[in-house]
């Protein structure tokens, strides 16, 4: 079970938050600055990829979830996600946040405050976002989610399909919603740190393994891979050992998934992520487990990657499973 889950306790309470009153429908929050990127996501386009359009969605889906968590948001509550901070928004009319994801330093008119912490902002009150230690994206959560206009039933900017509400830049209103009616019982979530110099992904072979050579499978598996600067929210590039095929030719057009690792004609593979496209030619040698994809979205470049066989429930371990 993840650690980085709020506290929980018997149920919401029905106090009013700052910012809960009649005035909310005015509510919104101004973009002062964007940082090196923010988008608004939210949990994501479902079933839509027959007609070319992926899901989208928060990268870091354990991170954005916490954030509406602690503000007692519904599930797929949209959210601003931030990649190496940067980010600086002013509150107009009182509002309630949450910033959680990779660690960043975070001050309130000046002032210090933490993160994974529900903070009250009155009318006109700056916070600011640094740029974190370590890890990749933040996630900046508001009471009443961003209320922007929904495109395909989600408010998720796809940047591979242009889906989605433009990327936010200063002097951007974002409207904020309606509050909920309830407010959980707990300001703070303890959570374990997000990113660092490493990290270990667990993998399913195929559907293209036997495209590879044995030996480059095991090399899949034992050796270790660099986040690249060339890396997005379509797919983080990796560079290290060529995996070498053992067909050639051209693989007909495909759907691809989120965590597919697709190996171009160079050898390197690719570790698609949310905005990942629905099709592709390149063979896919593995697959990333859902469950560790949002520590995958947290992988800034420089970051080493390894890659291990995901155990099975149960059964006996096949050849190249890990015991």
């Amino acid at each position: 079970m993840s650690t980085r889950t709020a506290t929980r306790t018997a149920g919401p309470r029905t106090t009013a938050g700052p910012g809960d009153g009649p005035s909310a429908r005015r509510r919104a929050l101004e973009i002062v600055a964007t940082g090196p990127m923010t988008t608004v996501q939210d949990a994501g386009r479902f079933g839509h990829a027959d007609l070319g359009v992926g899901r989208s969605g928060a990268a870091d889906t354990d991170s954005y979830a916490l954030a509406n968590r602690l503000l007692a948001n519904p599930e797929g509550a949209a959210a601003l996600e931030t990649t190496l901070g940067g980010l600086r928004v002013r509150a107009r009319g009182p509002v309630t946040v949450a910033v959680t994801g990779a660690d960043t330093p975070l001050r309130v008119d000046g002032r210090g405050a933490a993160t994974n912490t529900v903070l009250h902002l009155p009318d006109g009150a700056e916070l600011a976002m640094g740029a974190p230690a370590r890890g990749l994206r933040s996630y900046l959560g508001v009471r009443g989610g961003v209320d922007v206009p929904p495109v395909l039933g989600s408010r998720s900017t796809d940047v591979l399909a242009g889906l989605g509400p433009d990327l936010p830049a200063p002097g951007t209103l974002l409207p904020v919603g309606p509050a909920p009616t309830g407010f959980p019982n707990v300001d703070h979530a303890p959570t374990a740190p997000v990113g660092g110099p490493e990290t270990v992904l667990r993998v399913v072979l195929g559907p293209r393994e036997d495209w590879f050579t044995d030996a480059a499978v095991d090399t899949l598996l034992s050796s270790a891979y660099e986040v690249t600067p060339r890396s997005d929210r379509v797919g983080a590039r990796l560079s290290g050992p060529v995996l070498d095929r053992a067909r050639t030719g051209e693989l007909p057009s495909e759907g691809m998934v989120a965590g597919a690792l697709q190996v171009p004609p160079g050898g390197e593979p690719v570790l698609f992520l949310a905005d990942h496209p629905v099709t592709g030619g390149y063979p896919v040698v593995a697959v990333v487990c859902a469950a560790d994809l949002p520590r995958a979205a947290q992988a800034r470049p420089g970051t080493r990657v390894r890659f291990t066989l995901r155990t099975r429930p149960s059964g006996p371990p096949t050849e190249r499973q890990e015991t």
